[in-house]
């Protein structure tokens, strides 16, 4: 009985996992800045297929994360203002990993957002952050 239900939910259009993941890539990467890995692991708690997860984040394309991980480096900074610079640094950075984005593009991020809001880049750790 509950499976005649979910079948013609699906045939009349009102269960689509392909269009839900879709929409739900489009908010949680768009509005909220999650990562591409984030917002897959997201997808997959809520148990949606493999094959339409890798679908609808194929949308978000490296240079998407890139400015993504960029916009919210330049709020977090904005908000440190007044903090020591190694300190801002890390939260930064430790924002970013909450959020699902891999270090290389977190460092990325910081030094772009940086270079944009007229500040000296930060320098990478010798130890502790990649290892």
């Amino acid at each position: 009985m509950r499976e005649a239900v979910l079948d013609r939910l699906t045939e009349v259009g009102l269960i689509d996992d392909a269009d839900f993941a879709k929409r739900w890539t489009a908010s949680r990467h768009g509005m909220k800045g999650l990562s591409r890995k984030a917002v897959a692991a997201d997808l997959s708690r809520k148990g949606v297929d493999s094959h339409l997860i890798e679908d609808a984040t194929s949308q978000i394309t490296d240079a998407d994360e890139l400015d993504a991980a960029t916009e919210l480096a330049i709020t977090k900074l904005r908000a440190g203002r007044g903090v020591d610079q190694a300190r801002l640094t890390r939260r930064v950075l430790g924002a970013l990993a909450r959020k699902g984005y891999d270090p290389q593009i977190a460092w990325t991020a910081v030094r772009a957002a940086r270079d944009k809001l007229g500040e000296e880049p930060p320098e990478a750790p010798t130890t502790g952050l990649f290892d």
